[in-house]
């Protein structure tokens, strides 16, 4: 059986190459909890971050009849907090907030 035989003096000395970093994860947007209860829609939003955010809260009622409604923007400036508001006359079927950069 032929051993190989390797010459630590011919492997060329080159410093390892790093791994590329991930892209910086952005800094942006109001943190939001939303509790529908019954026909009430209430979002409590804190930004933690550096920008204002302009926030809009959005609630789309279950009745066909019953009207859908989008609220005005709030902006919230950095660490501030906001609670916005909404109802449908009747059943909620779903609400969510939106953010915009100012």
């Amino acid at each position: 059986m032929d051993r190989a035989v390797v010459d630590l003096d011919e492997i060329p000395v080159e410093p390892p190459v790093r791994p590329e970093q991930p892209a910086a994860r952005e800094l942006f947007g109001a943190d939001c909890d939303t509790v529908i209860v019954g026909s009430q829609v209430r979002a409590t939003c804190h930004n933690s971050y550096p920008e204002t955010d302009l926030l809009r809260l959005h609630v789309e009622c279950d009745r066909w009849w019953d009207v859908d409604a989008d609220s005005a923007a709030v902006a919230v400036g950095p660490a501030g907090r906001v609670e916005l508001t909404s109802r449908c006359w009747k059943e909620v079927r779903s609400a969510w907030v939106t953010h915009q950069r100012q």
